[in-house]
């Protein structure tokens, strides 16, 4: 295999949907792959902003585009949208395929620094850096500086911290707004965030405050731009694995007012993409204020 490979190319609402494949280095080489929407009014002249989209648990790249609903708001507004695999692919680290939580198809985002792990799952670096770098490389009309983050589930803990921790690596701010659908968004107090951070992180769940949404929200003190749904039908949430009234409540102690962090209830949905399709429009046109800003 070559060092990138265009793997698929789909017309849809006007634009292309294409799938690429390549070695990912940050994930030991092993090959990974990422879909993306270019909209029908994009071009060299007119480089459309960049909106990516991280999926749940047992997702790869096709989930999103296929049942998401995202493609024809991205269409008109002339987003492209960039949808990366949840985890590594075939890494061979003992157990990876035990558990539906962990492992393979759930990578969350973060980079693991547990020897077992380290030299394979490093989604962070694989979605915030390696991606838009292999992205800047090829001939694609797509604008990165102008780029903002969403995600559903494991995926909307995934955006959350990726948005909230460019706060602090830097003043500028690397993407311009954050949306989940159902996020993961307390993980250090939930089942799922407390497995992922022991088996990833060599400090386990002490270490995984820093990729703690409802942490990180604590402590950014400018403006920001974020949007959450979720469903009060949703099994998981009854179960207390989201937890979004803990970052709501961390957002408003720190500060933030209620049009800079919305966090809406929708009665009766649930946490499958049925209710993802449902909300679609509105979180691509609420990026779409802030990306054609």
């Amino acid at each position: 295999m070559s060092s990138f490979e265009k793997v698929s190319s789909n017309k849809t609402f006007g634009g292309e949907l294409l799938k690429f494949k390549f070695a990912s280095p940050a994930l030991s080489h092993t090959v990974a792959k990422f879909s993306v929407f270019i909209p029908g009014s994009a071009s060299q002249d007119q480089k459309a902003p960049v909106l990516f989209y991280l999926s749940g648990l047992e997702c790869n790249e096709d989930q999103g585009p296929q049942k998401g609903g995202f493609l024809k708001d991205a269409a008109t507004e002339g987003i492209s949208l960039v949808f990366p695999d949840t985890s590594p692919r075939g890494a061979g680290v003992e157990g990876e395929d035990d558990d539906w939580t962990f492992g393979t198809g759930a990578g969350f985002y973060i980079d693991a620094t547990s020897p077992k792990y380290s030299q394979y799952y490093n989604m962070y670096t694989h979605v915030t850096f390696e991606i838009p770098h292999v992205l800047q490389r090829q001939n694609l009309p797509l604008d990165l500086e102008r780029r903002a983050i969403f995600g559903h589930s494991m995926g909307g803990h995934g955006a959350l911290t990726v948005y909230l921790k460019a706060f602090r690596a830097s003043h500028t701010r690397p993407y311009l707004s954050a949306s989940a659908f159902a996020p993961v968004s307390n993980p250090t107090q939930s089942p799922w965030g407390q497995r992922a951070f022991q088996g990833y992180l060599k400090g386990g769940i002490e270490e995984g405050k820093a990729h703690d949404a409802t942490e990180l929200i604590s402590k950014v003190n400018v403006p920001v731009n974020i949007l959450i749904d979720y469903g009060d039908g949703d099994k998981f949430y009854q179960s207390g694995q989201l937890l979004p009234e803990n970052f709501l409540a961390a957002a408003q102690k720190a500060g933030h007012a209620e049009n800079e962090v919305v966090v809406r209830r929708q009665p009766g949905y649930d946490h499958s993409y049925y209710f993802i399709s449902s909300f679609a429009s509105d979180h691509i046109k609420f990026h779409a204020r802030f990306l054609k800003a």
